[in-house]
């Protein structure tokens, strides 16, 4: 009996050892694992859905998030002052993993930002000091949009061409190959607003060779009286045709009241004038907010300049308006774009403008931007200058013959 309760003891001494380690097993294999941090992504846009350059990162914003099943937070209407600082610091403890600003004022706050939120990527768009700063993870990027300018000019030159063929009269004048001239609205002297005004001329002249240009500045990005005054003004001088860097429907609406026709920037204006508008170039930036939003979720590091091109998607033309535009637009603007994909056309090739008379065969740009804005990268190479090369923000800023600044003021 003696033998039977010992038997008896020693298997339950066995079982309860069994349970233990079948109730740790059990532990391990049911605990639940660790949620992953969902990412998160903080916007900072300058104007709202109003100004066509914000509407334009709205856009691309929502639709890649949206499409990437990632959460977003937008900031609109932040001034390019402490305020964006402010903007992106509760932007960041709100817990984005990325914010991104859009506009060139919003540079220094996003750059304090950074200093001060290590783990988190900011990302701004046209600025220019991502390369020299020094910090992981602040970012800058933009698009090779002269290349898009220049395609709306060829879009514009065609137009002169019809014009001058078919003895069209605008604000009472015919259009001549002597008086073949455009307007452009831009808002600041900046060498982003120059790349794409001399980009679009360009553009335009490879077309129709005797045009010249006209800018008259308004001294800010959005501000729809000054730049429909500016347009009205060029109108009576005597433009043909109007193009801008602007970002309100002020120039717009401004040609189709003259009855003048206008390439846009940003975005179609055709519902709002459906008999001047021909069309628009603009970058598509859903491209880069996938691509970063995908570098931050793979761990990976995001370009210190990033430079979208037409191969990314980063560059694109509105639909062709047949009812405003000169016949074969669209056939013309496809031959040309694949020859700039092809390398063929450079657009800012130094045999197609001068200054002063004289072809550039060098130029040092302010690349590495300082306070003084002192040249310090030569640009010139292989007959072209190379915009976009060396950092993703313009940095063409030659007077080329050809083209009046009416008002240098800004």
């Amino acid at each position: 009996m003696k033998n039977v309760k010992k038997i008896l003891a020693v298997l339950m001494a066995l079982a309860l050892i069994v349970g233990c380690f079948a109730a740790c097993g059990s532990k391990e294999e049911t605990e639940p694992a660790k949620k992953e941090t969902k990412l998160k992504v903080g916007f900072i846009f300058l104007h709202d859905e109003n100004s066509t350059y914000d509407l334009n990162f709205l856009n691309g914003a929502k639709a890649a998030c949206e499409k990437l099943g990632v959460e977003y937070v937008i900031k609109t209407n932040i001034p390019e002052t402490n305020e964006c600082y402010e903007a992106a610091a509760d932007l960041a403890d709100q817990g984005c993993n990325i914010v991104f600003a859009d506009s060139f004022g919003h540079e220094s706050f996003m750059i304090q930002a950074a200093k001060e939120y290590p783990d988190v990527e900011f990302c701004h768009a046209t600025g220019t000091r991502a390369h020299t700063e020094g910090l992981d993870n602040y970012h800058n990027a933009f698009a090779s949009i002269y290349e898009g300018r220049y395609l709306a000019g060829v879009a514009a030159g065609l137009k002169l061409n019809e014009m001058i063929e078919n003895g069209t009269e605008i604000n009472g004048t015919v259009v001549t190959a002597d008086n073949a001239k455009i307007g452009y609205v831009g808002a600041y002297t900046y060498a982003e607003v120059i790349s794409g005004y001399t980009s679009f001329f360009l553009g335009a002249r490879s077309i129709c060779p005797t045009v010249t240009m006209e800018v008259q500045f308004t001294g800010s990005w959005y501000d729809e009286t000054a730049e429909k005054e500016a347009a009205t003004l060029l109108i009576n001088k005597g433009c043909n045709l109007i193009s801008q860097h602007a970002d309100s429907m002020g120039a717009p609406t401004a040609c189709e009241t003259a009855g003048v026709p206008d390439v846009s920037y940003n975005g179609s204006t055709v519902e709002q004038c459906p008999n001047t508008f021909i069309v628009s170039s603009r970058i598509d930036w859903e491209p880069y907010f996938e691509y970063i939003i995908a570098c931050v979720t793979d761990d990976k590091a995001i370009d210190t300049d990033w430079t979208g091109t037409i191969a990314t998607g980063s560059v694109v033309l509105t639909d062709v308006n047949e009812a405003a535009a000169a016949k074969d637009t669209q056939a013309k603007l496809d031959e040309v774009k694949a020859e700039i994909e092809a390398g063929k056309i450079k657009v800012f090739d130094t045999s197609t403008f001068t200054v002063d008379g004289k072809e550039v065969t060098s130029y040092t740009a302010d690349v590495d931007t300082d306070e003084n804005y002192e040249g310090d990268t030569e640009v010139i190479s292989d007959g072209a200058f190379l915009e976009s090369n060396f950092r993703s923000a313009p940095y063409f800023d030659l007077r080329i013959d050809g083209i009046t600044l009416l008002n240098e003021k800004y």
